[in-house]
C-alpha cells in the first residue's frame, strides 16, 4: 500500500497541506478533485518524493519515511512509483517512441499494444516539439506505465484529450487496475472521476474535505464539496 499520514507542506509561508492522510490500495483508482491551488498537485508530489514535507510519513509496501527526515540521508523515489507531471517532461532529442522505451523495461510487443490503445501510430516516431499536448500526454502517461509501476501517480493526464481519447485512457487504466496497479489522478473531469475511480477524495485549501466512492460525485454529505461540484 501507498500511505501517506498527517502531511503538512509549506510554501512561502503558507500552508499548502494541512494534516493530510491518504491511503492507496494495489488494484485500485482514487481520484483527487478540488479547486485550483487546492494542493492536488503537491499531495502527488509528495508521494511520488518530488517534494518532501515538513511533517508527517510516507509508507511504501514495507519502506516507511518520516519527515522531518532525521538521520541525515536523504529518501529515494521508489521504483514502484511513477508519476506523470503537467509538465510531463518528455526528452526533446527524443522521439515519441524513444521517450517510452527509455527504461528498457517494455518489451515490443506491450509498446505495439499502448500504440494501438492511444492512438499514437501516426506520430509516435515524431519529436515532442512536433507532435499536439494530447499526443505528448498520452506519450507520457505510455511512458509511466512502461516503467511498470505497482503505483501510478497522474496529474491532470487528460486535460488536453477529446472524448474518445479520454475513454481509451479510462480504459487502459481499468485493465492496470485489474492488473494490480494502484492509480492516483487529478482531475478537473468530474465525469472521467467518476468513471473510473474506487475512491475519490475532495480537497480545498490543503486540506482533505470529504473522502468516500464514486457516489461521492453525485450525492456530497459536505457542504463545501457539494458547491464545489455544483459546478458540474
Amino acid at each position: 500500500m501507498l500511505s501517506a499520514k498527517n502531511i503538512t507542506k509549506y510554501r512561502e509561508g503558507d500552508t499548502v497541506l494541512e494534516s493530510v492522510d491518504i491511503d492507496v490500495e494495489p488494484g485500485t483508482i482514487t481520484a483527487l478533485i478540488g479547486p485550483s491551488g487546492a494542493g492536488k498537485t503537491t499531495l502527488l508530489n509528495v508521494l511520488s518524493f518530488s517534494l518532501f514535507p515538513e511533517s508527517g510519513t510516507i509508507s511504501v509496501d514495507d519502506k516507511s519515511f518520516s519527515f522531518p527526515h532525521s538521520d541525515g540521508s536523504i529518501p529515494q523515489p521508489s521504483s514502484s512509483v511513477a508519476m506523470v507531471f503537467q509538465q510531463l517532461f518528455l526528452w526533446p532529442h527524443l522521439t515519441l517512441r524513444e521517450n517510452i522505451t527509455i527504461s528498457g523495461k517494455i518489451s515490443d510487443a506491450e509498446l505495439s499494444e499502448l500504440i494501438s490503445a492511444f492512438g499514437m501510430k501516426n506520430f509516435i516516431d515524431r519529436y515532442p516539439n512536433q507532435t499536439s499536448l494530447g499526443q505528448r500526454q498520452r506519450a507520457a502517461l505510455a511512458r509511466a506505465i512502461a516503467l511498470k509501476p505497482r503505483y501510478l501517480l497522474l496529474d491532470e493526464i487528460t486535460s488536453a484529450l477529446d472524448i474518445e481519447q479520454v475513454e481509451a485512457v479510462a480504459k487502459y487504466l481499468e485493465k492496470l487496475k485489474a492488473g494490480g496497479t494502484a492509480i492516483v489522478a487529478v482531475t478537473h473531469l468530474i465525469n472521467f472521476a467518476s468513471r473510473i475511480s474506487d475512491q475519490v477524495i475532495f480537497i480545498d485549501k490543503g486540506k482533505i474535505i470529504e473522502r468516500g466512492t464514486k457516489e461521492l460525485v453525485s450525492k456530497p454529505k459536505n457542504a463545501r464539496t457539494k458547491e464545489f461540484l455544483d459546478f458540474f
